[in-house]
């Protein structure tokens, strides 16, 4: 049991002395960061979450729900910007986990980040292929086969942006610029247009008497108190868990702090307003959908081009679809970056084969592994119903929230010493209320999304017993210091 309990030292996870932490290249700057946030959080969902959630379960009340949800995303990015100023690594999660818990439990948070990272990259990517084919449709161009066409566009995207990434960081940082502000273009677009058409008797008071639902339980909550609710008070939060999954991205923020000059001060305040930021243009979207059509009127299936249709701004529609197309691809291309560093430092640890820690000379980047999880994120999205299983994503990332909350708690008791750019405000209430946030939102997850959770992490337990757990760096004779890792320049 000792040995699976084995915490890694924090000066081994932040460098043995200045500057060993680095084996990547640092190409980010503040500003970069805020993009890379905005890159990952703000995509296609933009322009249809806040409508289908009107529509079907808050009402005009999901106003509200954005800002609920908000909150609680904040205080899970309190917490990672307090453990990742602490320890700047692209570990991220995993290694604060790694340094506070122990091994198993680092391996569990690491596994837990492989089913989020690499099944979203995948799922983003069949969600890219469906709305290019219809923006392309909206053009007035009949697609034939139109899966097969899919299918090639699925796979063009997934190439093109895994060699993106694999060229190196500062290839990905231009390409995320260019993609990222044209973006928020379409954005500006919609809700620049979208404003004169407001009409405030569609807010109403904000507030849908509730009915009851007739579908049997299906999450863990409807379990225990019973058949659910929409609308009213119980829609309105039962909607802030779902919007809650859009904001979720902020935590990848965290994977670019060894590429980040002054990566301890830089990467929380680069995650704390790229978030505030979605926040913010999260709403300003709600406000003018629900602001220009009424929510009974909604259409769940393309809520907003419908909105703009309703009002007579029928162009607006190619904005949306240019819009929700980049939105996507630099969430894909984000989503690789982030996986890139989990896996390379889960390798460099040994818990994973190290020849994925490897670093191109040519190009700065742990080119072997980058290529490893497109050749993967492709073989899902081509072969595999991933559209269907998306809730993985979501669990894998609130397993890893609740780790990082307690994380904080824990960390500030054992290892007090520990220099720290950032401190959450107010703990233990402010780490603890982000735990009481993240177990609500598991909560209101299926109960065959769990299910599938538990056998994958099973699966995942039984890989260390057989292999991480003897390749471990901490079960090798300790040296003074860590050898640098194959082709980089120092090893952390």
């Amino acid at each position: 049991m000792s040995t699976i309990l084995r915490r890694l030292p924090p000066t081994e996870a932040t460098g043995l002395r200045t500057g060993a932490r680095h084996s990547l290249a640092e190409v980010y700057r503040p500003a970069d960061l805020i993009i890379l946030g905005l890159g990952v959080m703000i995509g296609a969902g933009i322009f249809s979450i806040a409508g289908q959630q009107a529509a079907t379960t808050a009402g005009p009340g999901v106003i509200l729900s954005f800002m609920i949800a908000g909150i609680a995303c904040l205080l899970a990015c309190l917490c990672y910007a307090e453990l990742s100023s602490t320890m700047p690594t692209s570990g991220s999660a995993y290694t604060f986990t790694y340094v506070i818990f122990g091994e198993v439990w680092a391996w569990i948070i690491g596994w837990a980040l492989i089913l989020e990272l690499q099944f979203a990259a995948a799922v983003v990517a069949r969600a890219w292929g469906a709305i290019a084919v219809g923006a392309i449709e909206n053009f007035g161009v009949e697609v034939a086969q139109k899966e097969l066409v899919q299918d090639a566009l699925v796979f063009v995207i997934l190439v093109l942006l895994t060699g993106v990434v694999a060229l190196g960081a500062r290839v990905g940082l231009r390409a995320l610029w260019i993609m990222v502000s044209a973006k928020l273009l379409a954005i500006g677009a919609v809700i620049v247009v979208g404003l004169p058409h407001i009409d405030v008797a569609n807010f109403g008071e904000f507030y849908v008497p509730p009915k009851a639902m007739d579908t049997a339980p299906a999450t863990v909550l409807e379990i225990f108190v019973g058949q659910g609710q929409a609308f009213g008070w119980f829609g309105i939060f039962a909607a802030a868990s779902a919007i809650a999954f859009a904001y979720i991205g902020f935590d990848i923020v965290a994977t670019s702090a060894e590429e980040t000059a002054n990566a301890p001060r830089a990467v929380p305040k680069g995650m704390i307003r790229s978030l505030i930021i979605a926040t913010v243009i999260y709403i300003a979207v709600a406000l003018v959908m629900i602001g220009m059509v009424s929510y009974t009127r909604i259409s769940v299936e393309a809520p907003l081009a419908s909105a703009f249709r309703a009002v007579g701004v029928g162009w607006m529609v190619h904005v949306i679809d240019a819009g929700a197309v980049l939105g996507l691809s630099t969430v894909i291309l984000v989503l690789i970056v982030g996986q890139t560093r989990v896996l390379f430092s889960m390798a460099r640890d040994g818990l994973i084969p190290r020849g994925l820690a490897s670093v191109s000379r040519r190009y700065h980047t742990p080119t072997r592994v980058t290529l490893v999880i497109g050749l993967v994120a492709i073989g899902l999205a081509e072969f595999v119903p991933v559209l269907t299983m998306q809730e993985l994503v979501v669990i894998g990332t609130l397993f890893a929230f609740a780790f990082v909350a307690a994380g904080v708690i824990v960390m500030r008791r054992r290892m007090p010493h520990l220099e720290r750019g950032f401190r959450v405000p107010f703990s233990p209430l402010l780490p603890a209320s982000s735990l009481v946030a993240t177990l609500w939102l598991m909560v209101n997850l299926r109960v065959l999304t769990w299910a599938w959770f538990i056998l994958w992490m099973a699966f995942g337990l039984g890989v260390y017993l057989v292999y991480g757990r003897r390749n471990s760096i901490l079960a090798r004779p300790r040296a003074p210091e860590r050898q640098p890792a194959a082709g980089g320049r120092h090893r952390r």
